[in-house]
This record gives C-alpha cells, structure tokens and sequence, in this order.
C-alpha cells in the first residue's frame, strides 16, 4: 500500500475557517432555547466582540500580507486571496444571523419578559421628557458636530469609536451635499435607562444623537443619518531588538494602534447609499469590508441590559465554588504542601487558594523570596497589591509581558507600580511574549529547612475570568518541578539557558521537540501491542507538525480523543490518515480553557496541563511551561472526573466531521434528537453539582469499569 503523504492540503481545515466555526458555536448558544434568556443575549454580545477581534487582529493581519505581496500558501492550500473570499463570505453570513437572532428571537422575547429596547417612534410622553432633559444636561454638552469641507478635513475616527454620519444639505445652497460625522461620546452609557414602572426600558445612545442633530446642524437640512462604526488594525509593530525601553515602545504603539488602518465598516442598513460610498472611500476599504447592519451598529453592547437588569429567574442560578480545606494534620498551607499536591479545578474549586497562596507569602515572615509571572490580570487584583507589598520586606520579582493583546495598557500601570515600590520587574525575553503561568516561593520552614512552594497554572493570575474560565491549578512543594520553576525564572530574567528542564517542558525550548516525542511513543507502544491511547484538551490545535504526528499515531493504531474549543486544523476521520481520531468542542457557561494531556503510556499513564495550546505561536514564539501531574490522586482525578465528563457530554458537544463541519454529539451518533431526562449529560452541570455536593460520580454515564474507579476517587477525597 503506498504510503500517504501526510502534507497534503486536503487533510487541513483552513485557520480562519475553523475560527469562524467556534463562534458559530458561540451564536448558536444564542440561538438555544434552552438557555435562559439573559444567557443567550449575553452569547450574543459575546459572539459579537470575538468578531470584533478577529477583524482587529486576524483580518487586519491577513489584508496586511496580501497588501505586502505574500504568495506563500497555507498548509490547507488556500492562497490569502482565497483565504480573504472565504472570510468575506462566512463573515457576511455570520453577521447576518446575528441579527436575525437579535431582531427576530430575542428582542421579542426579552419584551414578553419586560425587557425593552426602545425606537424614538415608540417612546411615551413620559420617555420623551426624559430624553429631552437628559441629551440637554448630559449628552448635547459632550458632543462635537463635523462638516467635512476644504477648511475640515474628515475627523480621525479611532477604533471601534461610535459614530453617526449624517448626508447635508445648506438651506442656501440646496443643490450640494455635506458630510457630518459626529462621534458619540464614550464617557456615556450606550444604552440609556429609561424612566419605567413594571419594565426596563432603553434606548440606544447613537439614536438620541441621531433624533438632537438639528440642535447641532443649524443652517442645515439633514437629509439622513446612519450610526456606524469603524474597526482598525489592532497589531503591535514593535522593532524588540531595536528598542531602548520596551515599556515605553509598548505604549507609544499603543497611542498608534488607535488609528491604524481599517479594515471594517459597520453601518446602519438603511443608510443613504451615498453616505455608505463616502465613508467606504474616506476609510479605503474595499465593499466586502462593508458591513450594512439591520439593527444597533454594536451588538456587543447588548452585554449592558444583561449588567443592568436582574431577572434572575431567565439567568444562570448562581453557584458557589468549592473551598480548599486542609486536612486536620496540617497546621496551615504550606504544612499541606509539604505532604501532598493539590490540584485544583476552576471554577467549579475556589480560585481564593491561589490569592491566599500568594497572599500568605506576602505576610508570611518564613518566606523569604516570591517570583511571579503576570499576563492577564484584573484591574482589582489582589496579587499585585500582595506583591508590592512583600516588597517591603523580601525578594519580589515580578515577569509582567507587557505584550498581552488588548491588556497591555493594564500591564504597564501594574508594571510601573510594581517597580515604585521596589519590586524587581522584567519583561521576559526579546522577540518572546511570556505566557506561563508561574508563582515560586522560598520559605525558611518551623524545621529549620528552606523550602521552595510553587504555583503553576493553566490559566491567568485573574480572580474575575477565573470564575467563567476552566482552568487547572497545581499548588506543590515538589523539589524537582518547583526546582525546574526555578529554573524558568532564571530562563526569563537572564535568558540563562540550562540543559533541561525536567520534568517540565519549556518552550519555545523543548516543548514542540517533546510533544513530538510523547506522541511518536504512544505510536511506538501502538505497533508493539501495549496500552496506547491519548487525550488532549486545548484552546486551538494548529500546528502543523503536531498534527502530523497524530496522523501517524493514528495509522499506528493508537486512539486519539481531542476536546478542542476552538480552532482545529487537524481533520478527522479520513481513511488511511485519521480514522482513530475523533474531536470534539465543548461551548457552554464557562469558557473552556484548560489545557490537559494523557498519555497511556503502555500502561504507565502520564498526565500534564499546559498554559500552552498546539500552536505555533505557543510552541515557537513564546516562553510556556508543560508539568506533569505526579501525584496519583491528581492524575485520577483530571483522568476519571474531568476528561470523562468531557468525552460524554451529550448536551453542550459538537463532534468535528471530515467535512470541517460541526455537529452535535447526538447527531453525529445517528440519531434524529437530542437526549432529555436522564439521557441528557453536560460536563459543566455535572462538575458544578460535584463542587456544591449535589451530585456524585453515579451521574456520569461511563461504562461500570470506570464508574467504579470514579467511586473509588470520591471516596480517596
């Protein structure tokens, strides 16, 4: 049989093809009438602002190359031309039937519940005087009204930045036409509460600018108005090696990045064609980066009537996440530490360990020394404030990447109080943005004994997403992993490169090169006869290389299950090449964002969790750690309570075909609907109820063999 050539174009589904699926997947928890209300609205917003980012980043990136003269092909074999019209394409579509979702299922809804977005035409006399008096005493004082003439160019609109566009006629000369563009103003809510009795009334900002404008365009005749919205490039440019001061040069690019180029344009649909052609030429877009909307410009904003309205009978039910208890041995955490792992699973455990960890160790007069990295944090965190004030007594040292998309402004705030009060700052490493997930600490332990305690994590140091986010935390005192954090730091703060990190994988050093070698094992112990199986679950799975060694792996023999929420260029189920593969994607309450992978290992079963997905931007280009999961009890339990409850889940799953296509679990077993009762199984309702004690490993429908080792875990915790 002639061996199949594993490059072949055929066998890879197109990035942003695949993106665009995962917030299809998105919208369709809009769509869902089993969600509460205010939930689907929320998957809405949600669905809108990653449409926002990818136009900022992916879109703007892929007009960028194309602009340069790329001819280079993707490994799916589209050229970025052809990568262009397919994006165009699922775009329009896509914006299409969010509006449709908005206009036609939810706002109905949302109105049978008392919950409205109102037109000016439908405002009451009451509404009407409020409006009046309020665009008098806080919008009218805000607003600056344009006419574009010789003597005023077009305004310099900045990203994303609300607009309203008006077609002008002087009532002096009637035969010409102006343009009036006025920005609406941030400093004000976009949807405007009205005065209500029984109801929660709004109307949309942009509306009231639209209804005032003859307040602002005296001498005028408008002749129409639209609201609309520009999106820019949103990329950082930075020259790293040629930079005196990488803070400074983030934010200088930062200032830049406001008025980088367009690549979008939002519009009201019923908008004068004439305005439409005058912003599309100002902005130099071309008609398919023209976005006419039939509703608010910004969908995104919707996310507010959620925020400000309570109805919690059409929300999620609130839940509370499990506490971190200590055995009644242990005097405190670091006791804990001293005699056992602790791996823990958020939300569904409390991230307050993880603050408490660090916190501890700011008080903690035996601690000595912390080391933190910071990626994404919120802006009340609590970790900074714990950090800045160790400082005042022992070592602080604190990675910041400056460098994390659409945070960076936050960064450097925190980079630059942090240094005030003596904490040692870096950023990490030129040309690399630092992503792992780290937290060391030396104590001087009751026994005499210096101790290193570590923190390694899959997601953010960030309380707020910590409580939407799955993510694995792995608290230890281990010698060998926390000396290998150890290690990591040195790698980050004086680029000291040591031989390995064992029994860590670090990239963009041994992580990809390591992978490879996990994977090509399970092949190995596949054509041998031994146990071989693996599972991963990731953010994006794109790498190339990776994705061939799994197509070996599978043609070997070994059976592969990936649980991959977004991006996926892997396809599976091709004869010859992937048969053993199967993936799937899980989109429900919580983002999933965990990192995890087994392997079989001829029976020797490892596990490890990641801040890294299969990418080559995680695998190349920045600094990431990969730690195995050496205590026993945290290996069963990521094994036989969270990846089981994955690779069951009926309810919120879309299994991936070879047709790049998604479709629900239950479909994709042959059958015409979907489980209810018993039948029906969501991972994330089961993990909840596992964290708030009503419900056990009886809920989980896996086979008996499994389902007893799933009671032998509960009973061990």
């Amino acid at each position: 049989m002639a061996r199949l050539a594993l490059d072949n174009p055929a066998y890879y589904i197109n990035r942003e093809a695949s993106w665009l699926a995962f917030n299809r997947r998105v919208l369709e928890e809009a769509q869902d009438e089993k969600n509460p209300l205010l939930e689907r609205l929320k998957f809405l917003s949600i669905s809108a602002s990653n449409l926002d980012e990818f136009f900022e980043v992916r879109v703007a990136g892929l007009v960028q190359q194309i602009e340069d003269g790329y001819t280079e092909a993707g490994p799916d074999g589209l050229t970025l031309v052809e990568e262009r019209d397919v994006v165009s394409r699922e775009t329009h579509e896509f914006v299409d039937d969010q509006y449709h979702c908005w206009n036609d299922k939810l706002r109905p809804a949302l109105s049978d519940h008392g919950i409205r977005v109102l037109g000016i035409h439908e405002l009451d006399s009451r509404s009407r005087a409020f409006i009046e008096e309020y665009c008098e005493k806080e919008l009218d004082l805000l607003l600056t009204p344009v006419t574009v003439d010789p003597a005023h160019p077009f305004p310099r609109v900045i990203n994303k930045a609300l607009c309203v566009a008006f077609l002008l006629r002087r009532r002096r000369r009637s035969a010409l036409t102006y343009t009036g563009v006025v920005t609406v103003p941030r400093a004000l809510p976009r949807l405007v509460r009205l005065p209500a009795d029984g109801t929660d009334d709004f109307i949309f900002l942009a509306d009231l600018v639209a209804f005032h404008a003859s307040r602002m365009y005296h001498g005028y005749d408008i002749v129409s108005s639209a609201a609309f919205r520009v999106t820019r490039n949103s990329n950082l440019y930075l020259a790293e090696e040629e930079s005196r001061n990488l803070l400074e040069s983030v934010r200088t690019e930062l200032h830049n990045r406001r008025k980088g180029d367009a690549v979008r344009l939002e519009i009201e649909a019923d908008a004068d064609p004439e305005i439409i052609e005058r912003l599309r030429t100002n902005f130099e877009l071309e008609p398919w980066q023209v976005f006419s909307v039939n509703g608010p410009v910004n969908l995104s904003r919707l996310f507010n009537i959620y925020e400000q309205t309570a109805h919690p009978d059409i929300k999620f039910k609130p839940f509370s996440p499990r506490e971190l208890r200590l055995t009644a041995k242990s005097q405190d955490l670091f006791e804990e530490l001293r005699r056992h792992d602790i791996l823990l699973h958020h939300p569904f455990d409390s991230y307050d360990a993880v603050v408490s960890f660090i916190e501890a160790a700011a008080q903690d007069p035996r601690v000595l020394s912390i080391k933190q990295t910071l990626y994404r944090t919120n802006e009340q965190s609590l970790i900074v404030p714990a950090l800045i004030s160790a400082a005042e007594k022992k070592e602080v040292t604190a990675v910041v990447e400056l460098k994390a998309r659409f945070d960076e402004d936050t960064n450097i705030r925190w980079a630059r109080d942090l240094e005030d009060a003596g904490v040692q700052v870096f950023h990490g490493l030129v040309g690399l943005k630092t992503h792992c997930k780290l937290s060391l600490l030396v104590r001087r332990d009751s026994d005499g004994v210096t101790r290193r305690y570590a923190h390694l994590g899959t997601g953010n140091y960030n309380a707020n997403t910590a409580r939407i986010y799955t993510d694995l935390s792995l608290l230890t005192a281990d010698p060998e992993i926390t000396g290998a954090v150890h290690d990591v730091f040195s790698f980050l703060t004086a680029y000291a490169e040591h031989p390995n990190y064992e029994p860590l994988l670090v990239a963009p050093l041994d992580l990809a090169e390591r992978c490879l070698g996990l994977i090509e094992r399970e092949a190995d112990h596949a054509r041998h006869g031994h146990p071989a199986r693996i599972i991963a679950k990731m953010n994006a799975l794109l790498d190339k290389n990776i994705i061939m060694a799994l197509y070996r792996a599978s043609q070997a023999g070994v059976e592969i299950d990936l649980i991959v929420r977004g991006m996926c260029a892997l396809r599976p189920g091709v004869r010859g090449v992937s048969d053993r593969i199967r993936v799937r994607s899980i989109v429900g309450r919580f983002l999933e964002h965990s990192r995890i992978f087994q392997f079989a290992n001829g029976g020797e079963e490892e596990v490890y969790l990641s801040s890294a997905d299969w990418m080559p931007r995680n695998l190349y280009e920045r600094v990431e750690v990969m730690f195995p999961l050496k205590d026993a009890l945290a290996r069963e339990r990521v094994r036989h309570e969270i990846l089981d409850a994955y690779l069951v889940d009926n309810v919120k799953s879309r299994v991936l075909q070879k047709d790049a296509i998604y479709v629900r679990s239950w479909q994709s077993e042959g059958k015409r609907r979907p489980p209810v009762g018993a039948q029906a199984f969501s991972a994330q309702d089961f993990l909840l109820g596992l964290a708030e004690g009503k419900q056990t490993a009886e809920a989980m429908p896996i086979p008996a063999p499994r389902r007893a080792r799933r009671v032998l875990l509960d009973k061990e915790r």
